[in-house]
């Protein structure tokens, strides 16, 4: 039997809350919008490029998620030593490109365990608190806006993709 992305309920949020509230809110939003596109399509769907020559899959955006929520949460605000997603070995685009259908559900679950990991490293700290990329400070309220703009910029990619697919539209 072919594993089937389950029904995701969207988070409603504060409009009004405090700014760390309402930052987390926003992420919350979009990390369930993309999980919501994926909604009811097949692992072998999900890994579907529908678009040539482009490598994009829905997998491949759940893949590269992953990564950037651990890298960004993990990796550099929290200095975890969590080991990367895809070992450099397989090359910078090894998200989109070695995807398989076998995968889908550890995949999903994956990116759904990586947030609850991202949240724990964020957890009880200020939006203020700093850390250091590539030498240049910047702090943790950099990171959700990071990743705000980083999936609503793949949900869009996710909305033409599920079209593609199936001609779904919407929300």
């Amino acid at each position: 039997m072919t594993w089937t992305a389950p029904a995701v309920e969207r988070p409603d949020g504060s409009l009004t809350a405090p700014e760390s509230e309402l930052l987390r809110g926003y992420l919350d939003f979009y990390r369930t919008t993309l999980l919501f596109k994926c909604a009811g399509l097949t692992a072998e769907q999900l890994a579907e490029r529908p678009s040539p020559p482009s490598n994009l899959s829905l997998l491949g955006l759940i893949r590269h998620l992953t990564k950037v929520e651990r890298i960004w949460f993990r990796i550099h605000f929290a200095t975890e030593p969590a080991d990367p997603v895809f070992p450099p070995e397989l090359g910078k685009d090894a998200d989109f490109e070695l995807i398989d259908p076998a995968r889908a559900e550890a995949e999903y679950e994956g990116l759904i365990a990586e947030w609850k990991l991202s949240d724990e490293a964020a957890a009880g700290r200020s939006l203020d608190e700093r850390f250091t990329f590539k030498g240049t400070e910047s702090t943790l309220r950099m990171i959700y806006i990071h990743l705000i703009g980083e999936y609503a910029r793949h949900c869009g990619h996710a909305d033409l993709l599920r079209e593609q697919l199936d001609g779904t539209t919407g929300a």
